[in-house]
């Protein structure tokens, strides 16, 4: 079978990019499984600074391949399921395709061009940032085929936007164009060229103390989801852990002499 998800990585930046361009990226079963084997594989390997998401070809991804659930890959009972659960995520195969970029320790940074449709965009809001052309066209395009969105929707669409407009978004299945997705905060930066302008992210995060910088995620992330007392309770643990470690005293040390600072990987 094809490869559904290419990774390169240089200088800690590991580059992500849907292999489906011929489909416009439309994620079959074994792209769903692609993605989350990806995404385990990034958060194992501790030289990764940053990750850039991307789809080849013409499009970030033109949404889940219907094929997949009308008498294709999802009916197919020999391989996995995309209701399947893992002992390690409480997503399930579908939803992990998305959920795995927040359990990925460091940023990721989704760059969406051409369509993001359907489970496509959801795929994109699994990252922590989102670049995206101005005249990409975005949709949670569930309603339109009689179905709810269902790969990790309530868990990533409710951080971005206001809940009145996720309603509408889910309701209508409108499409927007890139610079109306800013607009709603769908989305982060309006770009020209969205792979570009993500990997300059990408380079500007991981020049940063790989320590800080996962911190920093996993902090953000409890203070959103957890309580006043988790957010409060995990600041203290994770400034204990880090402060005076090798890469914070690298970090003053790069600033104080004025050199790029030279991190070791966390383990």
């Amino acid at each position: 079978m094809e490869e559904r998800v290419r990774i390169e990585q240089k200088d800690g930046i590991a580059d992500v990019r849907l292999a489906r361009a011929e489909k416009l990226n439309a994620l079959d079963v074994p792209m769903f499984v692609a993605l989350v084997e990806a995404g385990k594989a990034i958060a194992r390997d501790g030289s990764v600074r940053a990750v850039v998401l991307s789809g080849e070809g013409r499009a970030f991804s033109a949404g889940i391949d219907l094929d997949s659930i009308s008498g294709g890959g999802a009916r197919d009972r020999s391989g996995p399921q995309l209701f399947d659960r893992s002992p390690e995520s409480p997503a399930n195969l579908a939803q992990r395709a998305a959920w795995i970029w927040q359990e990925v320790p460091v940023p990721v940074i989704a760059a969406v061009h051409g369509v993001a449709y359907g489970a496509g965009l959801q795929v994109a809001l699994g990252a922590d940032i989102r670049f995206v052309a101005p005249d990409a066209k975005l949709s949670i395009r569930e309603a339109y085929w009689g179905l709810v969105p269902d790969v990790a929707f309530t868990q990533t669409l409710r951080n971005v936007v206001g809940l009145d407009v996720a309603k509408e978004l889910a309701f209508t299945a409108r499409i927007v164009s890139g610079t109306e997705a800013v607009a709603l905060r769908l989305a982060t930066h309006l770009s020209d060229d969205v792979h570009r302008d993500a990997t300059e992210l990408a380079r500007e995060i991981a020049e940063r103390s790989p320590d800080a910088v996962r911190a920093a995620k996993k902090l953000l992330n409890t203070a959103l989801l957890g309580s006043v007392a988790d957010g409060l309770r995990l600041e203290t643990e994770l400034q204990v852990a880090i402060a005076g470690g090798a890469n914070q005293r690298e970090a003053v040390r790069a600033n104080l002499e004025k050199r790029p600072p030279r991190f070791r990987d966390p383990a």
